[in-house]
């Protein structure tokens, strides 16, 4: 499959025709930078004559894989990325992220599906430093997002997603003249699914519900866990691991991974809930996790990256976690693993707790 590049098409403010585009990424393999390099290997991918790609996941949850998507599915994608917020031929976009993964990708595709007008910046934590432009759209992690707060003005939609957002961050943007979104998804949903404002929010709607995007449906399986079924860009229905609750049939709330679960003296617990709570209490990176216990089975523990933070214990036990959600026990590390992305790897991160 071959996609013809609208002429509205633009890189870095120049326009190329197919055949172009391929001097370009060839350029870009030969001559550029990391990140130049995997935008270069990506434009060669999309402008073969195949109809498949494969994309690697994060690897959040386990080795990185790859994952076969159509690129029928991704032009239906960035279609409805499109009806939803309102992109047009022409707009000017910027992609700060890796191109090694989905969502770096789904970035260049939008621009040459839709025939926006695409910058790239280096995939760093501040992503606009040094960028004088506006932009229509733009998708960053939390941590860019945070170290841009004072720039967000240069763009007016912004998409956050690869980590859940904390409850600091979503406090920082909420006077943000960008309109800021959190958005779900996966390399096999080919990114966002749903997405839930994080300002300029509707005073009716619940502010923690993720709404799905035009032509997709949801369910869950009994594990109390999401079912997506999005014949637009699957095949196959995508059951996940993410424990929701299903608010309408268009509406869910994302409480969590079921791998992740702890079971603590039978009392089931959710991390992610866990964490949500305690971000308005901790600045620094953070999670929680399990470690087996005698009595319990397992006990909840608390593990922080880098120096000890004073007075701690009493703000979580003054919080309004129940007993049962309160760690049993606090760590600090000086530095978490992570994925090539930049998501904490908990299970590494947890192995170097000393006892």
């Amino acid at each position: 499959m071959e996609v013809e590049i609208p002429p509205q098409f633009k890189l870095n403010g120049y326009a190329y025709s197919n055949e172009e585009l391929k001097e370009v990424a060839y350029s870009l393999i030969k001559e550029g930078v990391d990140f130049e390099k995997e935008i270069g290997d990506f434009l060669l991918d999309w402008l073969s004559p195949d109809p498949a790609l494969t994309v690697r996941t994060s690897g959040s949850t386990g080795i990185p894989s790859g994952v076969a998507l159509k690129k029928q599915h991704m032009v239906n994608s960035a279609k409805v990325t499109a009806e939803y917020f309102g992109l047009e031929a022409g707009d000017r976009v910027l992609l700060c992220l890796s191109a090694a993964y989905i969502a770096g990708k789904m970035m260049l595709v939008r621009a040459m599906v839709l025939g926006l007008e695409l910058d790239f910046a280096p995939p760093t934590s501040r992503p606009l430093d040094g960028v004088a432009k506006s932009y229509k759209f733009c998708a960053m992690v939390p941590l860019q997002l945070e170290s841009s707060i004072n720039k967000l003005n240069q763009i007016e939609t912004i998409i956050v997603g690869g980590a859940p957002v904390s409850t600091q961050l979503r406090n920082l943007v909420n006077s943000c003249s960008a309109k800021v979104y959190e958005t779900y998804g996966m390399t096999e949903t080919i990114t966002h699914v749903a997405v839930r404002p994080l300002n300029h929010c509707d005073a009716n709607s619940d502010p923690n519900a993720f709404e799905i995007l035009p032509d997709i449906s949801i369910s869950q399986d009994d594990r109390k866990c999401l079912v997506i079924n999005a014949p637009n860009i699957s095949d196959d229905p995508v059951i996940t691991n993410d424990i929701v609750e299903l608010i309408s049939e268009k509406e869910f709330i994302w409480l969590g991974r079921y791998d992740n679960i702890i079971n603590s003296g039978g009392i089931k617990l959710i991390p992610e809930q866990i964490e949500q709570k305690l971000s308005a209490l901790i600045e620094s990176r953070f999670f929680v996790s399990a470690l087996p216990d005698a009595k319990l089975g397992q006990k909840l523990a608390l593990v922080i990256e880098g120096a000890n933070i004073e007075g701690l214990r009493e703000l979580i036990n003054k919080s309004d976690l129940n007993k049962f959600e309160i760690p049993k026990e606090i760590f600090y590390v000086p530095a978490f693993k992570n994925t090539a992305n930049g998501k904490i790897i908990r299970d590494k991160s947890l192995s170097m707790i000393k006892s």
